[in-house]
């Protein structure tokens, strides 16, 4: 079984015991950034970052479960990371495939649920096939919502949605007129997700990288100088704990 977190360590439990559980975010997603920064400042291969940022992952993901927090979406591939050279992505490719292997029945047996976005027949066929024994054996779990982004980019994901719905268009099963903002939502990979309420970015970058590019239009982002390996349960506490200051106002007047 998972302990909270916040049992292990005073500090986590003095953080914790500060948040208000009635203000949480439902949905937090996360830009995971800085591996090779955190590995280069150790003298250390790329790889290795990439592994202590797996690691990461997956206290942050005990974390939220812990929480109650509805789903957490993670950046983990994006559409450009194929960019980079062969032996880093398959480095990348295989630790999601011993992530999953290794993780799967632990995640099954607290509940979570393991979603994806983005284009997976773009990914190696091995990757294909722990993704979908994962999405199918916790696809009735009513815990937290792991949703992992991979091979994944906004703008495509917009320009997907807006192909089916020109489809539609030229088939007359829509009008022009009958596209609204709700329609497209429900025509991007994150169908049926509530839009993140909390984007947090590790490394200190200040861009969003073609992350979620419909869905963060409201969401509050919080930026941490924090690389992704260092990024603990206490560093997600305080991100909360910063959110829960803030007022969202969706575009309306200060209530204040």
């Amino acid at each position: 079984m998972w302990h909270r977190f916040w049992d292990k360590k005073e500090q986590s439990k003095t953080l914790a015991d500060q948040l208000d559980k009635n203000n949480l975010p439902r949905h937090i997603a996360i830009i995971m950034d800085g591996n090779g920064r955190w590995a280069q400042k150790r003298g250390l291969p790329r790889t290795v970052g990439h592994k202590a940022g797996v690691e990461a992952l997956r206290d942050i993901v005990k974390a939220c479960s812990n929480l109650g927090i509805e789903a957490l979406t993670v950046y983990a591939f994006s559409t450009e990371n194929w960019s980079r050279p062969k032996e880093e992505v398959n480095i990348l490719m295989n630790l999601l495939i011993d992530y999953l292997r290794r993780e799967l029945d632990e995640l099954h047996d607290n509940k979570v649920r393991v979603q994806m976005i983005g284009n997976m027949e773009q990914l190696p066929l091995e990757a294909q096939r722990e993704l979908k024994r994962s999405i199918k054996k916790t696809v009735n779990n009513g815990g937290l919502i792991l949703n992992l982004a991979l091979n994944y980019g906004g703008r495509a994901e917009i320009t997907c949605a807006v192909r089916q719905l020109c489809e539609k268009v030229l088939k007359k099963e829509l009008t022009p007129e009958e596209i609204t903002g709700e329609l497209i939502s429900q025509h991007l990979f994150t169908s049926g997700l509530s839009d993140p309420d909390l984007l947090i970015r590790t490394s200190g970058e200040l861009r969003v990288s073609n992350f979620l590019l419909w869905q963060i239009a409201y969401t509050e982002i919080i930026v941490t100088e924090c690389l992704w390996p260092d990024f603990s349960p206490d560093q997600l506490v305080e991100a909360l704990l910063e959110f829960q200051k803030r007022e969202r106002r969706f575009g309306g007047l200060n209530k204040r």
